[in-house]
């Protein structure tokens, strides 16, 4: 299982896939699946979705496949290349980024993300800063019709440079472990159901353009109409020096479950935990001896934030792993809290069946 989960996880992550744009990634997760005899569908906006029948409360067991980036906002005459944020882009760690912008696979363009000569940068600019409207890309053309010719237009799709290391057995680091790693939980997931009898019916779904205002879950949910929602991503770890007052959760210490998250700016939700899903969680992991982390947080939003208000209201939890440096060109996960995950959550579905209360009374 662990050499499964890993080698997804590194081949996932060489996929681009911007939200709004994840189509190479959607048909690899559907190959993917196909390869192990689960069959899968599509939606309009491109979200992929695997039902596995059952009996029971309707549990939507998802994680998001797209990754953050920009958009071509201009082509200026000289060949260099404006860009648009898509997502919560860390302007600080641009300058001096390589990227992708994507034409067709096989056809996209490398570039970077241009940083001042440091001969040239005065005193008053080398603590400052670049906002990323004043950022170009250098792709190498010496003009405009040379990057028109390269299939680069305005609106194409710009990611950072793919990359995926193994820096120790357990690290993993590179681009999009947000949410790659969430998908490559749900594809081991995916063969565990396959082979089970019994248990309540899941739909397991990777959704699309989460880092674009939290847009694709919610239709799919309202088509599904489940009764349970656990969703996957990342947890904050807090375990480097920037990070200690945030919170304890460790890289390395075993999946996470959040307790309270919140925004606390532009879409002002978050998510609380429903009791039962909460009381779920905790047994499931203390019974089979798996370490569970817990997480409150603000300034984080995950797609569960509109899910959860479907129908009559769905009993949710955000469930996950830690990670480091997120939304950065290096982002960092172990690979043991990957297995874990994918054991709890196995555990938990294995839990759910038709006299699994969701009544709040029963739970508090």
């Amino acid at each position: 299982m662990t050499d499964r989960i890993r080698q997804d996880l590194l081949e996932l992550m060489m996929i681009p896939g911007l939200s709004g744009h994840e189509d190479r990634v959607r048909r690899s997760l559907r190959d993917r699946l196909g390869k192990i005899g689960v069959e899968s569908r599509s939606d309009t906006l491109g979200n992929l979705v695997a039902h596995f029948p059952g009996d029971g409360p309707r549990v939507m067991l998802f994680t998001h496949m797209d990754q953050l980036g920009f958009v071509v906002r201009r082509i200026e005459p000289d060949g260099l290349i404006r860009l648009e944020r898509l997502g919560g882009v860390p302007e600080r760690a641009l300058a001096a980024q390589e990227v992708l912008i994507c034409v067709s696979d096989g056809q996209d363009v490398p570039g970077i993300i241009a940083n001042k000569s440091h001969h040239a940068t005065a005193p008053d600019e080398k603590y400052r800063v670049t906002p990323y409207a004043e950022l170009y890309v250098d792709t190498g053309h010496s003009s405009a019709d040379a990057v028109a010719a390269a299939g680069v237009r305005i609106g194409s799709p710009v990611v950072y440079a793919p990359r995926a290391v193994e820096l120790t057995e357990a690290c993993i680091a590179g681009t999009s472990v947000d949410d790659r790693a969430g998908c490559a939980v749900l594809l081991d997931i995916a063969r565990r159901l396959q082979d089970r009898t019994g248990g309540a019916p899941v739909d397991l779904a990777f959704t699309v353009q989460e880092e674009f205002n939290l847009r694709g879950a919610l239709p799919l949910a309202q088509s599904l109409q489940p009764d349970i929602a656990i969703q996957l991503d990342l947890m904050l770890a807090t375990d480097t020096p920037d990070m200690g007052a945030r919170g304890d959760m460790v890289l390395g210490g075993g999946p996470g479950m959040s307790l309270y998250s919140f925004h606390g700016r532009g879409t002002l939700n978050g998510v609380i935990p429903h009791p039962a899903m909460v009381h779920l969680f905790e047994n499931v992991a203390e019974a089979e001896g798996i370490p569970l982390q817990r997480s409150a947080q603000v300034g984080v939003l995950t797609d569960l934030s509109y899910v959860q208000l479907v129908g009559g209201g769905v009993a949710s939890i955000d469930v996950g792993f830690p990670m480091r440096y997120s939304h950065s060109a290096r982002e960092v996960c172990n690979l043991g809290d990957l297995v874990a995950l994918s054991d709890l959550l196995a555990g938990v579905l294995a839990k759910i069946g038709p006299e699994f209360s969701l009544d709040r009374d029963d739970n508090t």
